[in-house]
């Protein structure tokens, strides 16, 4: 058997990013005609490729082929999503866990399409506040349920190695909808549900 990767790449974006990306090796003082550097721009070109990939793909699209009529009217969570981002101001990665739960009225979605939401909004550069926004409006209009709760934890590498430098500190942002907003007991439901 023989090793074959398989890539789905813009060889000519991947090209002209590999042009920058040497450029900004060269500006930093690294000498990139180096054994270990030869291929490092086309590795990042394609990396940030892999990273950003989220403006080509439609969250709600995503949800709406997996959408089925159900009379079911209790809260659906789904927690512990792995999460990982690029901030958009200093181009570093951001990385957690989000908690999903929305309150049916009429139509569920496939348990497997919540993440996929997650990491289609997240596959792009970001803010956590933003992206907190974006994955509730996205269940909240697509589905139309009762109510959507969204909590996301993460950890910033733009705090934690350059700046003020704390590698222990966790944000947290959370946004409602309808009976998440509304009544505290379902809040605090949700809340209780996730472990925090």
């Amino acid at each position: 058997m023989s090793y074959r990767r398989i890539e789905d790449y813009d060889p000519e974006v991947t090209q002209q990013l590999a042009v920058h990306y040497k450029a900004i090796l060269d500006l930093l003082g690294e000498d990139v005609q180096r054994e270990g550097l030869l291929k490092t721009p086309e590795r990042v070109a394609k990396a940030m490729q892999f990273l950003s990939q989220g403006y080509f793909e439609d969250p709600c699209e995503i949800l709406r082929s997996a959408m089925f009529k159900e009379e079911y009217q209790q809260m659906v969570v789904v927690k512990d999503i792995e999460l990982y981002s690029v901030c958009e101001h200093h181009m570093l990665p951001f990385y957690g866990k989000c908690h999903v739960a929305y309150i049916p009225d009429g139509y569920i979605t496939g348990l497997s399409k919540i993440p996929r939401v997650v990491d289609s909004f997240a596959r792009r550069f970001q803010v956590q506040e933003r992206l907190t926004v974006q994955i509730r409006d996205c269940i909240q209009e697509t589905l139309n349920p009762l109510g959507v709760a969204v909590v996301i934890e993460a950890s910033h590498m733009c705090m934690q190695i350059r700046g003020v430098q704390k590698q222990h500190s966790i944000t947290t942002t959370s946004a409602f909808t309808g009976a998440f907003l509304n009544s505290d007991k379902t809040r605090s439901e949700f809340i209780k549900l996730i472990g925090k």
